[in-house]
């Protein structure tokens, strides 16, 4: 055991020590204190005192588990999920709904003064009644994950010494002040919400412990099927989720089912042999319809029409089986090739009142209803009159080009996969949409070729993936200066990072609504009004 006094940190492997809580980790890991050192401790909530054993000690903090809880939170609950402290997929059911919304506002509110180094209303640098302690601690926490996104190292926060100016409610926000960041906008039912599920298949022995994909014959191991263990490979076998449609979880047990009367077997990371990889089932909430997506490790799929016929038998509301073939040695979910096996290549859904095909590969929403607030509230900050010519960077299948479309002049979408604006095309004519034009390419190259035509954009709004925007498109936006910008966001830390650089560049965010798309995960999503300074 190493020397505390040597080392000048408090706490030594494998020792048991009382911690704090002070905050969460976007993981939904509690944020521990022992003397002034940092332990990150999965199922602890802030404002507890816990019991915990270290189990790994780095120079500026550490990990341990938790033991016992001395003084539990007013806001602990008991997650309804049998399998929720050993499936990684919904890291706070321990945690009140109401306390759940609070906690993905502030967590945005941190990010934006710690990350973008942005002033908030009414928050001062470091939250009230935080003590100097506690602001370290969330330094340490920010690092830490700042590193998980590629981002630079926290600087420290430092207190303003007096709160930035409140807001009327009007919504309206004088860009002298600092961002409004409204509340949570919730679920009244956040339950049931997902209307798809990748579950990731492996093997058990026969005798039914279950475990990681094994390449055992026919008969030695069954099918299992579920999500990993938080921070591992590791399957954990699942029936029942709650956050995912009923639907998908029968479509999914149905599957499993019938590989196991089929004899088929999993694939197996480790010796990259085995047949059935993945299980999708996406379903339209608006609709009805569901697709099953079979991934393979292999383009033939043994005694496909006996597959065909009992997923048929089984689930009568089936309108599309698909087959994918992903033959790499990789964690991504989808290869290349994607062949129908029965049905239509594609189901439809309905946000809003429009229309969309949805193909096995397209990117839509996991939660419709949360969706459409979302986007109704993109439109909403891009202050749409019926004139304006809009830009979607990002467009992906033209979810938010078609709601801008209904109140714009022209849309014009940009998105570099090329699967993805062929179903955006499709998508605007099925909706009859006159109105959207859909390009292929990079944003950074096409904008500046649209605006040598003469397009020039009243709005552009961005979608980016989690690791946000790419440098050059923030630099285009910043070049053809629209008067507006509104940023749909999926990761508070690079929605800080991006628009320190649009306030950089002459712009000024003006509001921020976080949403929750994914109550019950440490998930968050904002839409963010964003003004040029001198409109």
């Amino acid at each position: 055991m190493a020397d505390k006094g040597a080392t000048g940190i408090p706490v030594t492997k494998n020792e048991t020590v009382m911690a704090d809580i002070v905050g969460l980790t976007h993981e939904g890991d509690g944020v521990g204190r022992v003397d002034g050192f940092t332990l990150f401790i999965r199922g602890a909530l802030p404002g507890e005192r816990v019991r915990a054993k270290v189990l790994k000690v780095k120079k500026t903090y550490g990990y341990a588990k938790l033991l016992e809880l001395l003084e539990a939170s007013p806001d602990r609950t008991d997650a309804p999920c049998p399998i929720h402290a050993q499936c990684g997929g919904c890291q706070l059911q321990h945690l009140s709904y109401p306390a759940q919304l609070r906690w993905k506002r502030q967590h945005v509110i941190d990010s934006l003064q710690r990350i973008g180094k942005l002033d908030v209303a009414g928050e001062a640098g470091v939250r009230a009644g935080s003590t100097a302690e506690r602001a370290a601690a969330d330094r340490t926490r920010t690092s830490v994950e700042n590193a998980a996104d590629g981002l630079p190292e926290a600087a420290p926060a430092e207190p303003s010494g007096e709160a930035s100016p409140q807001r009327d409610g009007s919504g309206a926000a004088e860009l002298a002040g600092g961002i409004v960041v409204h509340e949570t906008l919730g679920m009244d039912e956040p339950w049931r919400y997902r209307n798809k599920a990748q579950v990731p298949i492996g093997s058990a022995p026969a005798d039914g412990v279950s475990g990681g994909g094994a390449d055992g014959g026919a008969g030695s191991t069954h099918l299992i099927g579920g999500f990993y263990a938080q921070g591992s490979h590791r399957i954990i076998d699942m029936d029942a989720c709650l956050i995912q449609d009923g639907r998908n979880d029968e479509a999914v047990r149905i599957v499993k089912q019938i590989g196991n009367a089929l004899g088929v077997r999993a694939y197996d990371e480790a010796s990259g042999r085995g047949l059935l990889r993945h299980v999708v089932v996406r379903s339209g909430f608006a609709t009805g319809e569901t697709m099953v997506v079979l991934v393979t490790n292999g383009a033939r799929l043994p005694r496909a029409d006996e597959w065909i016929a009992q997923i048929r038998e089984a689930l009568p509301g089936v309108t599309s089986i698909v087959q994918n073939v992903n033959t790499k040695r990789t964690n991504v979910i989808f290869g290349d090739e994607t062949k129908l096996l029965w049905g239509s290549e594609v189901i439809y859904d309905e946000l809003d009142g429009i229309r969309f095909a949805i193909s096995a590969r397209s990117f839509y929403q996991v939660n419709p209803q949360q969706t459409v607030a979302l986007y109704r509230k993109a439109v909403e900050y891009a202050r749409l009159t019926g004139d304006e010519t809009v830009i979607d960077a990002y467009c992906g299948i033209g979810t938010i080009s078609l709601f801008l479309a209904r109140q714009a002049g022209q849309v014009y979408g940009v998105e570099v996969v090329p699967e993805a604006i062929q179903d955006a095309r499709r998508n605007a004519e099925l909706n009859g949409i006159a109105n959207a034009t859909f390009e292929v390419g990079l944003s950074e190259e096409v904008m500046p070729r649209w605006r040598a035509q003469g397009i020039q954009a009243d709005v552009i709004v961005v979608d980016p993936p989690r690791k946000g925007c790419d440098e050059a498109l923030l630099e285009t936006i910043l070049q053809m200066r629209p008067p507006r910008v509104v940023y749909v966001s999926c990761n508070p830390a690079t929605l800080a990072r991006d628009l320190r650089v649009l306030e950089g560049g002459g712009y000024k965010a003006v509001e921020v609504q976080p949403v929750d798309m994914f109550p019950h995960t440490t998930h968050v999503e904002c839409v963010v009004g964003i003004c040029r300074v001198d409109t």
